[in-house]
Order: C-alpha cells, then structure tokens, then sequence
C-alpha cells in the first residue's frame, strides 16, 4: 500500500510515542520494519521531503545494447545491403572488433526494416519417384518412434518399408481385379 508523505509522518510520531516496543506498535499496524525505518531514516536526513516519493531515472539495463551500437549495425547493414543479419554481425565482429550476436542484429535491423525476405523454393510432392525402383531391396523407407511408457521406460519402434514392395501393391489395383 501507497502511504502519502503526511501519513508516514503521522505514522513515525505514532512509533515514537507509544509505550510499546518499535516491533510491536509496527507489529500492530501492519507495517515491516525495514519499511519503516527507510521512512525514518529519510526523514531524520532530509525532514519531510525526505517522505515524499522519489522518481527514479530510467533505468540502463546492463544487458542493453546501446544506441549509437545499434546505429553502427544499420550503417554496416546499409553499407552492405547484399550481406545478412548473420554475415553482418560477423563483418562487426571480423572487421570493427566488437562482438555483437546474430541474433541481436536481426532485432536491430527487424526494427529499422532492413531484413529481406529469404527467397524460397517451393518444391510440390510428387506422386511417384523420378526414377522408380525396378528391384527388390533396390531401396528402403525407414523411421524411428519413441513409446513412452508409464512406470516401465522407453521403447524404440523402427519401421522398414522395400520400396519395391510397396510400389508393387499401388501398380496391381483394386483387389477385385486381381481375382479375375
């Protein structure tokens, strides 16, 4: 709870005349002590502006990258337009002697939109190989799943499919042209 100036007043004379110990007239009124002897120490150094709230200055984080660092990854980043976020934190760090992390300058250069959209390629599934298999064991699908199971551990399942075996199947047809 936010007390005013006036009420931390009231409450330091409060403490200081009653007939019970510091601990429990604080102890009564629901106050830590370390609260109030921060109040109290104050107002013995300062008087009663010492109660008033203090506005603190923004705070620098010790982590936090400073501007005219991140003015120096846009300048590089304009100066060298076909370099990415990653080859410009490496220039950075090659050629200026600074670390600065990749992905710190992709923050930077997100922020001042400098990042370029990768270029894709889009390939579509196909509905057969290029080069079908014309043998057995000519080649093989596999794949590999972890079961869980409660109170008992692990166990690996792997699949092995033949190719060949599963294109055989697809190629015959429906079963009841094959009984004909």
């Amino acid at each position: 709870m936010k007390y005013s100036p006036s009420e931390k007043m009231e409450i330091i004379r409060m403490v200081e005349g009653s007939k019970l110990s510091v601990r429990q007239t604080l102890r009564e009124i629901d106050i830590s002590r370390s609260t109030f002897y921060d109040w109290y120490r104050r107002y013995q150094e300062e008087g009663f502006e010492g109660l008033c709230p203090k506005h603190s200055t923004p705070r620098q984080f010790w982590n936090a990258i400073p501007e005219w660092e991140k003015q120096r990854v846009v300048e590089v980043a304009r100066h060298y337009p076909e370099k990415s976020s990653r080859e410009v934190a490496f220039h950075i760090t090659d050629k200026e002697g600074t670390f600065i992390s990749e992905s710190s300058v992709y923050r930077i250069l997100k922020a001042h939109d400098l990042v370029t959209s990768p270029v894709f390629t889009v390939i579509s599934a196909k509905d057969e190989f290029e080069h079908p298999t014309t043998r057995v064991n000519e080649l093989w699908q596999t794949d590999f799943r972890y079961l869980k199971v409660i109170d008992w551990g692990w166990y690996y399942l792997s699949t092995v499919l033949d190719d060949y075996s599963r294109g055989c199947s697809r190629t015959m047809g429906p079963a009841s042209s094959r009984m004909s």
